[in-house]
């Protein structure tokens, strides 16, 4: 509906996204009740492939309680980025276009959410690839295009692993269906061919490792930083990368199952994988002046944590894995949501032109404080539950060294994010534009200091301002019902059931 719509249509735009958003929260949000509590299952199928022995293979979509964890992140805060995009593109080109492709982008990951097979998640899988192109391209410059050709070729070398891989296992397990606990198939096969099973273990988890970002196939991700502000935010905390991450998730746990991954020896590889990720990504975001090179490389840190846990085999380890899979989001899409807006307000693309900043805009430097916070894991944000699970989980594995890696990951967290937030707090803010560019720009003096506050937009500020409000809420209510720890263990007791 969005593409053939005029760039004049604002209003109309506006509201097919906005209804789109909130039409598909609200159908996840009804999905809770019967799929957490009461264990149903909707299921919905139609034939796609003939195996030339008479069956078919289906597209198959069945909500579980992963998927829904997924599709619920995907839902709320695609209506926020959606918000935020709306006020970020204002008054600037080709937005049907954008939105359009915005759209499917989110359509993608919600089916990426809810395939009950290996062959429709990588009909998703694929499909979320082509579609994030043009959002990596939207300015339409060279910096721009040669981003997204690289991420092209990352994310189409990942696919045809995940393709060879998939084909591979269907035509040794015939179609594998997602199932808590593992494929029978795939239990069966282990035992007959356990040297198959592992290579195509490698396939599979190497291609998704492309969009997870996984060392050393993450260099994508920094280079993608040149698109649209929401963009950044889809890729990192709704999108590219959690889908990855999330595919992760289904092969160690849904496909093979975490004992017979266990049994191959292919966990601890992967564990020893995330952990150099982990310290990597932190070791260059220390590195980084450029504030979205520094968000991107933390996330490829932060992302691997998910990987981290559902290696551990540990049952603590796993729901601290699957809870940062919505923690993360929540918080570095805040982070990124500031970043947009301090690049809009007052140009600032460097860390160092965040100096002062606290003065000038109080409300965002507020909510990239608290995702800076959550990051670095402290109490009461949503980061400081995923990493105690974390931590709880790999002391209660056969591998207890991971409690070293978290803590020195945190560690070097603080390092890059603490200078940060001093710097917008006690620091004064840069002067030197001139009085004109200021009133352009809504500034005002603010007493008798040459300090200067800027009027933040609202349609970039709210959606800062919700998701850094559940940074804390969720931290805050990680023992009540439903919450994403509460739901994430249920997930863990069901792998390991």
């Amino acid at each position: 509906m969005i593409f053939p719509l005029p760039e004049r249509a604002v209003r109309l735009r506006s509201a097919v996204n906005l209804g789109g958003a909130v039409a598909k929260l609200l159908l996840i949000v009804l999905l809770v009740p019967p799929v957490v509590a009461e264990g149903v299952r909707p299921e919905f199928s139609v034939p796609f492939l003939p195996t030339g022995g008479g069956e078919t293979i289906s597209l198959v979509l069945r909500v579980d309680p992963l998927a829904l964890f997924f599709a619920g992140l995907s839902a709320v805060l695609w209506l926020l980025t959606t918000v935020y995009a709306i006020g970020y593109l204002e008054g600037k080109p080709n937005r049907s276009r954008f939105f359009g492709f915005f759209s499917l982008c989110v359509a993608a990951t919600v089916g990426i959410s809810f395939s009950g097979n290996l062959i429709t998640f990588l009909v998703f899988y694929e499909l979320l690839t082509l579609v994030t192109y043009p959002l990596v391209a939207h300015w339409g410059d060279e910096k721009s295009l040669r981003a997204a050709k690289l991420y092209m070729r990352y994310a189409l070398g990942g696919g045809v692993a995940v393709l060879l891989g998939t084909v591979w296992l269907t035509m040794e397990a015939a179609a594998v269906d997602f199932a808590e606990g593992g494929a029978a198939d795939v239990a069966e096969l282990a035992e007959r061919s356990p040297g198959v099973v592992v290579v195509i273990f490698i396939l599979l988890v190497g291609g998704l490792g492309v969009k997870s970002a996984l060392v050393p196939l993450h260099s994508w991700l920094p280079a993608a930083m040149v698109a649209p502000a929401p963009v950044s935010a889809l890729l990192h905390a709704v999108a590219v990368v959690k889908a990855g991450v999330f595919g992760i998730v289904r092969v160690v746990d849904d496909v093979y199952g975490i004992q017979v991954a266990w049994e191959l020896g292919v966990l601890t590889p992967l564990l020893v994988l995330a952990c150099v990720t982990v310290l990597y990504g932190s070791y260059q975001a220390l590195r980084q002046t450029e504030i979205k090179s520094r968000l991107a490389y933390s996330t490829v840190s932060q992302v691997s944590y998910v990987v981290l846990g559902v290696t551990m085999f540990s049952m603590a380890g796993t729901a601290g894995g699957v809870v940062h899979l919505v923690h993360q989001g929540i918080m570095k899409i805040t982070l990124f949501f500031c970043a947009g807006l301090f690049a809009e307000s007052i140009g600032a693309h460097s860390l160092s032109q965040l100096r002062g900043a606290g003065r000038r805009m109080p409300w965002t430097s507020a909510a990239f404080t608290v995702g800076a916070f959550g990051m670095i894991g402290l109490p009461p944000t949503a980061g400081f539950v995923s990493k105690w699970q974390l931590g709880l989980g790999a002391l209660d594995s056969p591998h207890p060294w991971v409690l070293v890696v978290l803590v020195v990951s945190a560690l070097l967290n603080a390092a890059y994010f603490l200078p940060v937030v001093y710097s917008m707090w006690f620091h004064e803010p840069e002067q030197g534009r001139e009085p004109d560019d200021d009133a352009r720009l809504g500034r005002t003096a603010t007493g008798a200091s040459s300090a200067l506050r800027l009027r933040e937009p609202g349609m970039l500020l709210v959606p800062a301002l919700c998701t850094a409000g559940f940074t804390l809420g969720v931290g805050l209510a990680a023992s009540v019902t439903f919450s994403p720890l509460q739901i994430a263990q249920f997930i863990a007791e069901g792998v390991f059931s």
